[in-house]
């Protein structure tokens, strides 16, 4: 009775009706309701065969609503009604969508009964918390993976970015983090994800027990651009209701390069000029107020946010992964050629780093990151005349020692889907290694 009566109170009392004047691609314009809404709102539109269509406001031209759907235009055509619906959009998330798949809509793909509608409202498009009110990171999470848990800690409330081509092992490496972190619940943003993918991921990768603590948002890559993007939006706001309870929420995105691809065709439908590679400015706009949201909150709880970065051509310099690393407090990199090799997770840990790095870490525990370091630089620097056996054992003792570390330190950096790291166990291996060589 009580959700009944909250639902009653968020009709609207009045209703204004406009008319669709012109259809051009996605984008539908709207007269006679233009000054009733605002960037953002939602307007239904009616099809011939009465259907309801709902639309976003994305922009304004000539005393016309912009519009772009969350769904087919079929039934469409001029003199359609248009409803003027919510100004901002929100939703009420619950304790009981852990367990859950969701689209970018809030409705469950799970075949699950109705979701359970909580007490407060949270907007899709809210604003990250006061930076002066924001808590700093907290201690080290344990994400479950021993070469990220070593090499580039991460702390709770900490932005991380996974930067890598497609088919290296972003999302085995994301469910492995859902699975195994110590964080109090998951939510997961499979964004512009293949469809067929999405049922692995859950029943393959995550698992009975990752799902029991998880929330996934799915938009998979035949859904419109606005239901794409809205899809991060709701991942973020979902995490956010979390974070307000006093948990620490592990958000986990897959990718933010699908959602600025989103907006890349939101902005160019609505009339924006295309900047860099054919991105407007509110792609670089919107970016930060999303990955902004992640963070520490101003109470106990914490969102630690680790977002892919989906590279063009493996190139980690392309528009979207140089404005994410920028925003962003450590970036992760994956590279092809640690994968063809066969080493999982195929992370590059010279090119990785963590910005709470060494402050989060002991004296001793970083003693032995840094020396592992400096071994793996030497190695990577000589590389290539060690495989043509242009080296000669006895010319370097620096390079000497690195060649007899790197079998080890190679087996270090290895772990298979199923297997736990913690830790402590990741600086106890080790020094184990260093110590068995007498270093």
């Amino acid at each position: 009775m009580h959700s009944l009566l909250m639902d009653l109170d968020r009709i609207k009392d009045v209703s204004f009706t406009g008319r669709v004047t012109s259809i051009q691609g996605l984008l539908v314009e709207v007269a006679g309701v233009e000054r009733h809404l605002s960037i953002g709102s939602r307007v239904h539109l009616q099809t011939r065969d009465h259907r309801q269509v709902e639309c976003e406001v994305v922009g304004f031209r000539q005393n016309r609503a912009l519009l772009m759907p969350y769904g087919s235009l079929e039934g469409i055509g001029l003199g359609s009604r248009a409803v003027v619906g919510e100004d901002q959009p929100v939703i009420y998330p619950d304790a009981s969508w852990r367990g859950r798949v969701i689209d970018g809509l809030g409705r469950p793909l799970d075949g699950g009964p109705p979701l359970v509608n909580g007490t407060r409202p949270y907007p899709l498009r809210a604003n990250p918390p006061p930076a002066n009110s924001r808590k700093r990171v907290g201690a080290k999470i344990d994400l479950g993976v021993r070469s990220i848990n070593t090499f580039i800690s991460c702390c709770r409330g900490q932005r991380m970015g996974i930067f890598a081509g497609s088919g290296v092992g972003k999302s085995v490496l994301l469910s492995m983090m859902a699975r195994y972190t110590e964080a109090d619940v998951n939510v997961v943003g499979l964004i512009g994800e293949r469809g067929r993918e999405v049922q692995e991921f859950i029943e393959d990768d995550l698992g009975k027990a990752g799902l029991a603590r998880t929330v996934i948002v799915v938009a998979t890559s035949d859904e419109p651009a606005l239901v794409r993007r809205q899809a991060a939006y709701m991942t973020l706001a979902v995490a956010e209701y979390f974070r307000d309870q006093g948990a620490q929420v592990l958000c986990l995105m897959d990718s933010v390069t699908r959602f600025a691809m989103a907006q890349r065709e939101i902005g160019l439908s609505g009339g924006e000029p295309p900047t860099t590679k054919g991105y407007p400015p509110t792609t670089f706009a919107e970016l930060p107020r999303l990955l902004e949201r992640a963070g520490p909150g101003t109470e106990d709880g914490s969102i630690t946010g680790l977002f892919t970065v989906l590279v063009d051509g493996d190139d980690h310099n392309e528009p979207i992964a140089d404005a994410t690393r920028g925003i962003l407090d450590g970036h992760i990199v994956m590279e092809r050629g640690i994968a063809e090799r066969g080493r999982y997770p195929a992370i590059n840990i010279l090119r990785s780093i963590s910005r709470t790095m060494p402050g989060c870490n002991t004296e001793d525990e970083n003693l032995l990151v840094t020396r592992a370091r400096q071994l793996m630089a030497t190695y990577d620097d000589m590389a290539e005349l060690i495989r043509l056996g242009a080296y000669r054992s006895g010319s370097d003792p620096k390079v000497d020692e690195a060649i007899r570390y790197q079998p080890m330190l190679e087996t270090f950096l290895k772990q298979q889907k199923a297997e736990r790291a913690n830790l402590a166990s990741g600086y106890e291996r080790l020094a184990e290694i260093f110590l068995q060589q007498g270093a």
